[in-house]
């Protein structure tokens, strides 16, 4: 059994977290595209439990892809500073992507915790914040904490349980088992909830897609600090669920970010050229048709790198 094992009901107590800060920040960022339906209430919740009267949560900033469905205005409305990922080091150039979204962050914001939401989650509460980063308070020995929890897989008005994470039970889980076993012990390497020192996530390089969760620990494994990283059981999370085609480009974005990592370790030959183009099928309306992709997943630098 894998060690630094927490549960989110020993840090539910908001203002007593707070008073353990001494005198650090925290910044609560949040990747958005298109998360209308689920970002306001996040944001007002963060707000209200953890922001005004009990100052465990120093700044809520919202990093957002380009969204057009009125995401940055109801997430603006709610309380949050929001910036355009975009707009952030704009002399850096822009890619389109989570991890794009993740390493902008580090540039604004201001805290030495740093905790990443994923803005699409429907059963938001204070837990997703004070249960990971209630092990950086509290246990020095700590530097990363990551989520794991139920995830039910919508199906029409059912939920079925423990449906969800397809990617990280078909893909992840048989790779880690082969190249990187000692990352078995994680158990939700896909989650999309975490929180670190800034000074970790600043020695790591940054996929811009969504290669950017199972990077980081393949990196902070290989610099030797696996025993860092705790996790949190958050009981269940519920948010929209992706269709087949999607989760095939995100399998083939994290499945690059792996072989990349595999070269850079010498686990495999670093003359085997990784493409870009993701392929598919479409069966629908008579013949196939080929669906191509380019999914290129670009690396960002540490960031204590380009400071």
């Amino acid at each position: 059994m894998p060690h630094g094992l927490f549960h989110h009901s020993a840090f539910a107590d908001a203002a007593s977290l707070a008073l353990l800060k001494n005198g650090s920040r925290i910044s609560v960022c949040i990747p958005t595209l298109n998360e209308a339906a689920t970002i306001a209430e996040i944001v007002a919740t963060i707000r209200r439990n953890l922001m005004v009267g009990v100052g465990l949560v120093d700044e809520l900033l919202i990093i957002d892809s380009g969204s057009t469905d009125g995401t940055r205005e109801l997430a603006a409305s709610a309380g949050a500073v929001v910036h355009l990922s975009c707009e952030i080091v704009p002399s850096s150039g822009t890619h389109l992507g989570k991890g794009e979204n993740l390493w902008k962050a580090l540039h604004v914001a201001t805290g030495d915790i740093i905790c990443y939401i994923d803005g699409d989650i429907s059963n938001f509460h204070p837990r997703f914040v004070t249960g990971l980063i209630g092990p950086l308070l509290t246990d020095p020995s700590f530097d990363y904490v990551k989520a794991h929890y139920e995830r039910p897989l919508g199906q029409g008005c059912d939920l079925r349980r423990n449906a969800g994470g397809r990617v990280s039970e078909i893909l992840i889980r048989p790779l880690l088992s082969l190249f990187y076993p000692e990352l078995t012990a994680v158990f939700q390497p896909l989650s999309g909830e975490y929180a670190a020192r800034r000074e970790l996530l600043e020695s790591l390089s940054f996929p811009t897609g969504y290669g950017i969760e199972i990077a980081h620990l393949i990196d902070i494994a290989a610099a030797g600090k696996l025993s860092r990283i705790a996790q949190t059981d958050l009981d269940q999370r519920i948010h929209r669920n992706r269709t087949d085609e999607e989760l095939g480009k995100m399998s083939f974005g994290i499945l690059k970010t792996i072989i990349s990592r595999l070269q850079r370790d010498g686990r495999i030959s670093p003359e085997i050229s990784i493409p870009d183009l993701y392929r598919t099928w479409n069966h629908e309306g008579g013949s196939p048709v080929e669906i191509t992709t380019l999914v290129s997943e670009p690396e960002r630098p540490p960031v204590a790198s380009v400071r």
